[in-house]
């Protein structure tokens, strides 16, 4: 199965999916391009290490390139990447993202890296997490793929909340994909049964 992953900063969840390839948990799996709309990202120097194609976008080419790119992969990746999707490249194409939180919750536009573990604190949840789903034109409210639980202790800060969340977002991320590329999955209204 062909990937290709966009990201917008650090790429530590680009490096989860690379280091699953290479110690074979991620088996029959490549990653095609690494696509940016960061020149800074430091998920286009991880990707240049180990040999995969980048691609930088800009506001005017991104619709061009990331509909060229989408058409030549299997599965679209979305980890860290902060610009919303054009609805007409959603409609044909299997897309997954990394959402920083349990969807529904603290999801949509304008949520997303600190302002997602911040909106948690200040609600007073007690619990918060990752959730990968699919995309879809509404902005984080496609199919749940998978989730997964952090507590909010009461000390929390939106870093350290973040740090808590990111441990389990690369593993919910790597299954998840799993998962797809098993195939052995159907989708029921909102949620993936797998």
């Amino acid at each position: 199965m062909k990937l290709v992953v966009l990201a917008s900063g650090e790429g530590t969840n680009l490096q989860a999916i690379i280091d699953a390839i290479n110690s074979k948990i991620l088996e029959n799996i490549s990653i095609e391009y690494v696509i940016s709309d960061n020149p800074e990202a430091y998920a286009l120097k991880r990707a240049k290490k180990y040999g995969i194609n980048t691609i930088l976008i800009s506001k005017s080419n991104m619709r061009e390139i990331l509909y060229r790119h989408f058409k030549l992969v299997d599965l679209v990746v979305l980890a860290g990447f902060m610009k919303i999707l054009p609805p007409e490249l959603i409609e044909d194409n299997k897309i997954i993202n990394l959402h920083p939180s349990l969807l529904p919750l603290f999801g949509g536009k304008g949520m997303f890296g600190l302002r997602v573990h911040r909106a948690v604190i200040e609600s007073g949840m007690k619990v918060s997490g990752a959730t990968v789903h699919f995309v879809t034109a509404d902005v984080d409210a496609g199919p749940i793929i998978m989730q997964e639980c952090v507590p909010v202790d009461p000390y929390d800060t939106p870093e350290s909340l973040q740090e808590k969340v990111h441990k389990v977002e690369q593993r919910i991320l790597i299954k998840s994909i799993q998962i797809i590329e098993r195939g052995n999955y159907k989708i029921e209204g909102k949620k993936v049964i797998y």
